[in-house]
Order: structure tokens, then C-alpha cells, then sequence
């Protein structure tokens, strides 16, 4: 095994992005919510042309490699005085590996590096292999989060909240 490397992704990297996210997510979601809201969630979030509004209004990007090989991404941005971590996802054969947590530190590595003490995030409240991974890492219940997002679906969320401290 490689030891994981996290970098920036490009504006031509941005299409793996959303190639990773339509395979994680068709992999790993079905057993959380149905095939058509996946469906209609990679659409609405995972479009090349999102993902490059995303980008421009300050969401960074990041892939996740082992070796050459990208296995995840995560997306973050400063919101508010908090770090808020949008998507942090990893190929579903990498669980366990302990790379999800190497990206959580570097992402909390971010924060400090911008002087935000908190990290945010929300995860499915279904998604009890995700919960389990970030109460490990020390996230804790800030409150629950329904989002009606259209086509009759609904994101029913825990918000959660890890205070980081700043290295300013």
C-alpha cells in the first residue's frame, strides 16, 4: 500500500470528480437511500457545470490517491468562520483502510491553516458506517438537518462539528 496523497484537483480534473462520485455513490448508497434519488442527487451536485460553480464561489476540490490512482475526493469551504466539509468520499473497496480519517486530519489541517476553529459537515442519518468514522475522528451531533431538494426527495442529515483550534 501506498502511503495516500491528497491534492488540489484541476479545472480538467473535475470531470473525475464526477466520475468518482457516479461510482462511490451507486456503490456504497443504495442500501441508504433509493437508486432514483442517487440518481437524481449525482445530477443535481455531481454535473461537471455544478462542480465548476461550486469551484467558483470557493468551494476547493481534492482528490484522493493511492499511488497513481485517485480513489475519493473531498470539498470544503470557509463558511461563516467554519470550515464547512461538503463532500469527503473514498471507492468503497478503500474503507477501512484508514484513509478517510487521513483525509478528515488533512482537512482539519486546512482549517487551522485558515485560522477557522471548527469544522462542519452534514452526513446521512442513515449512514451508520459514516457516523461511526466521524465520531471516531471526534465529531460530534451539532443538530439534525431536513433539506427538501426537489423531485419529491428529501436529505435527511446529521450536522456535525469537530472544534479543531486555529494555528494562528
Amino acid at each position: 500500500m501506498n502511503a495516500p496523497t491528497i491534492r488540489p484537483a484541476t479545472d480538467g480534473e473535475l470531470e473525475l470528480v464526477s466520475q468518482l462520485a457516479g461510482s462511490i455513490w451507486r456503490a456504497y448508497y443504495p442500501s441508504i437511500i433509493s437508486r432514483e434519488q442517487i440518481e437524481y442527487m449525482l445530477a443535481r451536485m455531481y454535473d461537471v457545470a455544478q462542480l465548476r460553480k461550486d469551484v467558483e464561489r470557493g468551494v476547493i476540490y481534492e482528490l484522493v490517491f493511492d499511488g497513481e490512482r485517485a480513489i475519493g475526493f473531498c470539498g470544503y469551504e470557509r463558511l461563516e468562520g467554519e470550515l464547512k466539509l461538503h463532500k469527503l468520499y473514498l471507492e468503497v473497496s478503500e474503507h477501512g483502510r484508514g484513509i478517510g480519517s487521513f483525509a478528515l486530519r488533512h482537512v482539519e489541517d486546512e482549517a487551522r491553516r485558515r485560522g477557522v476553529p471548527v469544522v462542519v459537515l452534514g452526513v446521512n442519518r442513515f449512514n451508520a458506517r459514516a457516523l461511526r468514522a466521524y465520531e471516531r475522528n471526534g465529531y460530534n451531533l451539532r443538530h439534525e438537518l431536513k433539506t427538501d431538494i426537489g423531485g419529491g426527495f428529501v436529505m435527511d442529515d446529521f450536522i456535525l462539528e469537530k472544534r479543531v483550534g486555529t494555528s494562528q
